[in-house]
């Protein structure tokens, strides 16, 4: 556990250069971290923005962590947040900072990391999420815990009244929205600019970002946003789930409980209700939080007007593995209705391996759709910028397994640029469990470079790195990360026309 000490120190005063051991003041006390090993960064692991969100506390939103007396020693990471295999804890609504500011006059870059999990796992803990090299690139680093499951994302008709419909069902995103709120009163103090702040995720992280941009009340917490490989629907084209359809789903969980009301929901163990959820968690239209589906706040115009940079990777594996052709038409036809016929034409399954294809390109350039329409809606009114990259480098196995991808970057059908790929790259992070190339470390260097870029000025652009062109309705050509994708490798235009056509169907319902 966090242990609390009094000890007399010289503050990271703001213009005041600090030691390796100096505390730093925030609003609720002091707190001292640990550095690198070549003393050239400050890390700070454990530090809570918010109060545990526990016994009456669990579904509500979260509120102002407790002060404390003396220093508290900020080293070692708190709990994640109970998950589905019962790890993690439901006291858990803390972040981790990485600095390289000398002083806090420095109003570095500020950048948040939002991590994925398809809201059921995960925590801004995890090794791959390691700030270290991307603050020695300049940024101050921030990664942050948010509740999961029916924890993080329940509804519930009594809930909802409790709340007067406040952010019902949507917990997991209050608590980003508490952490950026943390930023904006405490980062100064690690050196980083509250005013120059960029929120940056991966899955349902990225999902996060993309559903910030519509929340009213997120305004004015960031100036950037980074998504990748998702977003705000996660992986596809389609709407939120509405209040009413997350309240039905919380009535069956609580009767799968034997819970007759919120008190007793309450009084159940943190396992039992997670257990008892499955998979169904994700931000929903709350009417307040949400007050519409993205997909038709970002089609007026009215969303968080930012600068954006989002992308995919060459091989994301969302489309489904069909048993043969006959089940792969099915569902198509169940999916999409009346324009099954369209997607039949640009994914044919006339064989049994044709349908395997074309679920796997299916589920691929749907995600690299999604990406790209936020893309081109985010910028459509005309005063931000947005660039999107496609990612096709592929990782190593892990030691000892040979060959390339493997563990988290397990080659797919068609190679190992899979999902969450490119994470270790962004952070240029690139572990010892490994056998990196010179050219992963080149991919490496280069994308963390243009992140940090990004979030200092909100072009990726910058000395020695090639020119990443503006994403619009006529430059509609990504940065591409790795080896030139050639064939099938490359989302045609016709297929992303087909999704494009989907979402025009139902932004217009």
């Amino acid at each position: 556990m966090h242990r609390v000490t009094i000890i007399g120190a010289t503050l990271f005063a703001l213009g005041t250069a600090y030691a390796a051991d100096d505390p730093v003041r925030l609003d609720t006390g002091l707190v001292s971290g640990t550095a690198n090993a070549s003393a050239d960064v400050r890390i700070f692991k454990g530090i809570p923005f918010a109060a545990p969100p526990v016994g009456d506390l669990r579904w509500r939103a979260p509120q102002p962590a407790a002060h404390w007396d003396g220093v508290r020693k900020a080293e070692e990471f708190s709990a994640t947040c109970m998950q589905g295999n019962n790890a993690g804890s439901e006291d858990c609504l803390y972040l981790n900072v990485w600095t390289g500011a000398k002083s806090a006059s420095e109003k570095r870059p500020v950048m948040v990391w939002i991590y994925g999990g398809g809201y059921t796992s995960g925590s801004g803990s995890q090794a791959m999420y390691d700030g270290e090299a991307l603050a020695k690139k300049g940024a101050v680093i921030v990664t942050l815990n948010y509740r999961l499951g029916d924890l993080g994302f329940f509804s519930y008709p009594e809930l909802t009244k409790e709340s007067d419909r406040r952010g019902a069902a949507n917990f997991g995103v209050m608590d980003s929205i508490a952490a950026l709120q943390w930023v904006q009163k405490n980062i100064a103090a690690f050196g980083g600019d509250p005013k120059n702040v960029t929120i940056f995720g991966e899955s349902a992280g990225s999902g996060m970002v993309a559903n910030l941009m519509v929340i009213p009340q997120a305004k004015g917490l960031f100036e950037r946003a980074i998504g990748e490989s998702s977003a705000w629907a996660t992986t596809s084209v389609a709407p939120l789930r509405t209040l009413a359809e997350s309240e039905e789903a919380g009535t069956k969980i609580a009767d799968g409980l034997g819970a007759k009301s919120l008190a007793e929901l309450r009084a159940q163990p943190a396992a039992a209700v997670l257990k008892g959820g499955g998979r169904g968690a994700a931000p929903i239209v709350d009417g307040w939080l949400i007050p519409e589906d993205p997909s038709v706040v970002f089609a007026k115009g009215k969303q968080i007007e930012v600068p954006v940079l989002v992308g995919s990777n060459r091989d994301e594996s969302f489309g489904g593995n069909p048993r043969d052709k006959d089940q792969f038409i099915d569902q198509v036809r169940k999916k999409y209705g009346d324009l099954a016929d369209n997607f039949l034409k640009v994914y044919p399954a006339s064989t049994d391996d044709e349908a395997k294809e074309s679920a796997f390109y299916a589920g691929r350039d749907e995600m690299a759709f999604v990406m790209r329409n936020w893309a081109r809606l985010a910028s459509k009114p005309g005063k931000t910028k947005s660039y999107v990259y496609f990612f096709t480098e592929q990782p190593p196995l892990v030691a000892g397994r040979g060959g390339r991808g493997g563990g988290a970057f397990a080659p797919g059908p068609h190679g190992s640029a899979t999902h969450v790929s490119e994470i270790l790259y962004v952070f240029n992070h690139l572990d010892a469990s490994r056998a990196w190339t010179d050219q992963d470390r080149q991919v490496a260097d280069e994308m963390s470079s243009y992140w940090v870029n990004f979030a200092t000025t909100g072009d990726p652009n910058g000395k020695g790195l090639a020119k990443w062109p503006v994403f619009d309705e006529k430059t509609k050509t990504p940065m591409v990360f790795g080896n030139k994708p050639e064939g099938a490798q490359v989302p045609s235009e016709e297929r992303l026309a087909f999704f494009q056509s989907l979402f025009d169907k139902l932004s217009a319902k």
